[in-house]
């Protein structure tokens, strides 16, 4: 099946969407008050808008509309084709309806922690709650290709219950790094938007092709680039909590049901390698905090946006910079995907 034309419709009309609904969702941020005041440790001058993250996530619903009407995406209600994979607590497995369903419980607590600032606690908890929605229907981490057969017999390694709570903590890591990235004009968006591309190349052309997957990654890669048009340095209006923790959580989903599954021996790296920049970014932040005797909540300029602008960086030229290792690393993992191919 050539997946690469429903991709491009995928993306362009996610992209097209998005770019039609930021500037009214732009007017409707400042009438209700949604707005950034800069402070300190930020580098815009002026209050900007925020909820711009609500674009991406109607652009990429609008996307996934059209593909289920008038594309090849698989009913909702289609019975799952991994017969391993057992429902849980009598809830039939629907990946692809926990993952939409997931996305909204995290674009809700990001809309209104933009608008309201919710604790940490109560925003842990719901994307807790999100990636236990989404592990219910059958988007969890249920196994991976074994890395290491010489040592552990078998060619793939089942998670069992497992799977619930690692898919839980994997969605939270993932939806807060890239929570923690969004510091710079263009920069989440533009680093999700590779990373969904990547996805969606991944799914499209490993040995065992997930066109579902290749289809939403499309969508999300639209949605991220369109919203570009008005979040490129100098921005003028930020994606919001509501705009990262959709991006992070759909990132790391699109790892659940087809990263972790690309038959090669680096499966079970893939989604890390992908994500490296925002993960290891965000393990060193909350490391280093913790060895400071600081709340890792507490926020403070320790990212790699920070310490590239301290270094004489521009804004763009930072942007860029973290683009090119989001480059890097996801060129990594399409290579190891390409050479899984080969018998």
């Amino acid at each position: 099946m050539n997946l690469l034309s429903p991709m491009v419709y995928a993306a362009l009309l996610a992209g097209t969407v998005t770019i039609a609904l930021t500037p009214p969702i732009r007017r409707l941020a400042f009438r209700y008050g949604v707005i950034k005041v800069p402070r300190a440790r930020d580098v815009h001058t002026e209050p900007t808008a925020s909820w711009g993250g609500i674009a991406i996530v109607i652009g990429f619903f609008a996307a996934f509309v059209a593909l289920r009407l008038y594309g090849n995406l698989p009913s909702l209600i289609a019975t799952d084709p991994r017969p391993h994979l057992k429902p849980l607590w009598g809830i039939p497995s629907h990946p692809i309806l926990g993952i939409l369903l997931g996305g909204g419980i995290v674009s809700v607590i990001g809309a209104l922690d933009d608008q309201r600032d919710l604790s940490p606690k109560l925003q842990a908890l719901g994307l807790l709650f999100a990636g236990l929605v989404a592990a219910l229907f059958g988007a969890r981490i249920e196994g991976t290709t074994n890395p290491v057969p010489n040592l552990i017999p078998g060619s793939y390694l089942s998670l069992g219950w497992f799977s619930v709570p690692l898919t839980m903590f994997w969605v939270f890591l993932a939806t807060k790094t890239f929570d923690f990235l969004d510091g710079l004009d263009g920069l989440a968006a533009g680093v999700g938007g590779i990373a969904a591309a990547t996805m969606g190349l991944m799914a499209a052309f490993s040995r065992t092709p997930e066109p579902t997957v290749a289809l939403l990654a499309a969508a999300t890669f639209g949605a991220s680039v369109g919203f570009l048009r008005y979040n490129y340095n100098p921005a003028s209006i930020f994606m919001g909590t509501v705009g990262s923790y959709f991006l992070g959580f759909m990132l790391a989903m699109l790892a659940v049901v087809g990263a972790f599954k690309v038959p090669v021996a680096a499966a079970v790296f893939l989604p890390l390698i992908v994500l490296g920049v925002p993960v290891f970014d965000a393990l060193y932040v909350i490391g280093r905090r913790a060895a400071q005797g600081k709340k890792i909540t507490e926020a403070d300029k320790s990212h790699i946006h920070h310490r590239l602008t301290e270094r004489g960086l521009s804004v763009t030229k930072a942007v860029w910079a973290i683009y090119g290792l989001t480059f890097v690393t996801c060129l990594i993992a399409l290579l190891l995907v390409w050479w899984g191919r080969k018998p």
